[in-house]
């Protein structure tokens, strides 16, 4: 599993948790994989990987429920809920491709929204902090912020349709 929990601390870390929380996610998959492992049977057909992701995923929903978190499509960075293809990347070309698609969607929305506000979703999306947070440093209201996170989540969507499958 020495070549697994990177990966798995990795993906731990960018659904938003901190770093003991992470490493308390990756410590039960891992119980998990070592409880499977005897019936494991391999499938040329079908990716490791992509079964090992689909677990992570499923944890960290049961860890978030546990902590009593909101649902996940309300957590972690909107990276990771309209970029969520890229777990599945086979390859750090796919991983690398699939940030360049999203980083490129990003640039090109920019002009849908005014300076001021771009400034405080950015901080808002790829930094994760809270709105209360932003709105007091760039005078922009929370309610502006939320609006135009939802905007950017549909168009976001609407850019990325069918490029990250």
């Amino acid at each position: 599993m020495q070549l697994y929990t990177p990966l798995l601390f990795y993906w731990a870390r960018k659904t938003g948790l901190q770093s003991q929380d992470a490493s308390d996610l990756v410590q039960e998959i891992l119980t998990i994989v070592f409880r499977k492992i005897p019936d494991f049977q391999y499938d040329r057909t079908k990716s490791f990987r992509s079964w090992l992701r689909t677990v992570t995923m499923n944890k960290y929903r049961e860890f978030c429920r546990k902590k009593s978190v909101s649902r996940m499509a309300t957590t972690g960075s909107v990276v990771d809920r309209v970029a969520d293809q890229r777990f599945s990347a086979e390859s750090t070309w796919d991983l690398s491709y699939h940030r360049s698609l999203f980083a490129s969607a990003m640039n090109g929305l920019e002009s849908e929204f005014r300076p001021k506000t771009w400034n405080a979703l950015r901080k808002f999306v790829l930094e994760n902090r809270p709105a209360a947070e932003i709105s007091a440093e760039t005078d922009v209201s929370v309610w502006t912020i939320y609006a135009a996170k939802s905007r950017l989540l549909v168009r976001l969507r609407e850019e990325l349709n069918g490029l990250l499958d």
